[in-house]
């Protein structure tokens, strides 16, 4: 049995709307995400960590989710850390 890593590899085609997606790259480049994003090619991202692969999630979540979904579990959040 392998011993557990905490190191991830994996590369990842994201399906992003082509509106948002240099948005998207613009962002993965701020937090120091490998990216690729080429002229009529889909957006490529390397995940290296588990740390990664949240802000990638999270920032997809900003992107897919209707707005209204996005204030509920902010809401949600909030309330559950001032309780």
């Amino acid at each position: 049995m392998k011993p557990f890593s905490s190191e991830v590899e994996s590369k990842h085609i994201l399906e992003v709307n082509w509106a948002d997606r240099w948005q998207v790259y613009q962002r993965l480049q701020q937090l120091e995400i490998p990216c690729r994003c080429e002229s009529n090619q889909p957006l490529t991202v390397e995940i290296g960590n588990p740390i990664a692969a949240i802000q990638l999630w999270s920032l997809m979540r900003q992107f897919t989710l209707p707005r209204q979904d996005l204030i509920w579990s902010l809401e949600k959040c909030w309330q559950s850390r001032y309780r």
